[in-house]
Formats: structure tokens, C-alpha cells, sequence
């Protein structure tokens, strides 16, 4: 369960809302959390913003997911509960997570609305996917 009481860092709030106006559930929807803007990278600059689709591999799975918040400059590769549970990552907030093999591919100047339609993520990120490997 995503909440503080399991997660000393948990913040229930994040950089973009749903439709409604409340911010992402981590638990329920699949998303990314990329760098906030800085010197070393600039997402915005590259057609990456709040609802982009990112396809995030790992092993033999892929989820796509949308960005959904922004963390600190230094770190990057932070994704949801969702996600990491859809991946088969150890969700949790203690022991959680993995130190390498996640690849991250952010689809520029895509973009889902409602931010919170996973399914419309998934459409789109197959899409595009597709279009990627042809070299599109």
C-alpha cells in the first residue's frame, strides 16, 4: 500500500493531476518520474511533458506508462508502485526496487489525455513502438 506510514519518503502529491483535479494515484497508475530541469538535461526541451507516453522495459516485459512527476535533478529511473508491479520489480518501499536492467523509452511530443486513461498509454505506446522499430 502506498501511503506514509509504509513509505518514510511516500508524497501523496505529484507534478501532474488526473482530470479531476487529484493528484496521480502511484498504486493504481502506471507512470515515471523524470529529473526536474536543470543544467545536465531538460526534458521539456526534448517534447517530454506531464502525460508523455514511456515505454519501460524490463527482462521480457514491457508497460507503458506516462510521465506523471518530477524528482530531483540527480536521479533518474523512478517509476510508480504500478509500474514496478507490472514489471514484476518488488514494488515495496523497503527492499524494493532494482539497481539496473529498467530501460526507459519516452516517446516525444506524445501525449494521453486523461492523464490517468492506461489503457489510451498503452494504445498509444504500442503505436509508437511499432513505429520506433521500423525506424519511424
Amino acid at each position: 500500500l502506498c501511503n506514509g506510514r509504509n513509505d518514510p519518503l511516500f508524497s501523496g502529491t505529484t507534478a501532474y493531476q488526473q482530470s479531476d483535479g487529484r493528484y496521480l494515484s502511484a498504486e493504481t497508475l502506471p507512470y515515471v518520474v523524470v529529473p526536474t530541469p536543470s543544467g545536465i538535461w531538460d526534458y521539456r526541451v526534448h517534447g517530454i511533458r506531464g502525460g508523455s507516453v514511456v515505454a519501460v522495459i524490463y527482462r521480457d516485459r514491457v508497460e507503458y506508462a506516462v510521465v506523471g512527476d518530477t524528482g530531483p535533478r540527480e536521479i533518474i529511473g523512478e517509476a510508480s508502485y504500478a509500474t514496478a508491479k507490472a514489471l514484476g520489480i518488488r514494488p515495496g518501499p523497503h527492499g524494493g526496487g532494482t539497481s539496473s536492467g529498467v530501460t526507459y523509452i519516452a516517446f516525444k511530443n506524445s501525449r494521453v489525455s486523461p492523464i490517468e486513461d492506461h489503457a489510451a498509454a498503452v494504445t498509444v505506446g504500442e503505436r509508437l513502438a511499432r513505429k520506433f522499430v521500423r525506424g519511424g
